[in-house]
């Protein structure tokens, strides 16, 4: 699990549930393929450069919101003017699983 400990520290930004599921102490590990493309999707994205933009508080900001039975998210977006074209990019994402006493 140290490579989920490693990647932890990028995890608003990284979409890792099933693998995040395997630490539960409750659960039997089974490596599956869908945890195996979730591993390699997390180690592509920490090797590319990142495409997140810095706020710039004097441009107005979207956010994006989504909830669902197993989730919440929320991306907070700006418009630059990048090679002379408004180019919409995102300053951070925020998520998190439902507890299962809040989907009662």
């Amino acid at each position: 699990m140290s490579f989920l400990g490693l990647a932890s520290y990028y995890r608003q930004n990284l979409k890792a549930k099933s693998l995040y599921r395997i630490c539960d102490q409750q659960r039997v590990f089974e490596m599956r393929q869908e945890r195996i493309k979730a591993y390699e999707k997390i180690r592509k994205a920490l090797t590319e450069a990142p495409l997140l933009f810095m706020p710039d508080w004097n441009i107005p900001f979207k956010l994006y919101i989504d909830a669902c039975g197993d989730g919440l998210g929320a991306a907070l977006h700006q418009v630059r003017i990048i090679d002379d074209k408004p180019t919409e990019g995102t300053v951070c994402y925020i998520s998190r699983q439902i507890k299962p006493t809040e989907a009662r």
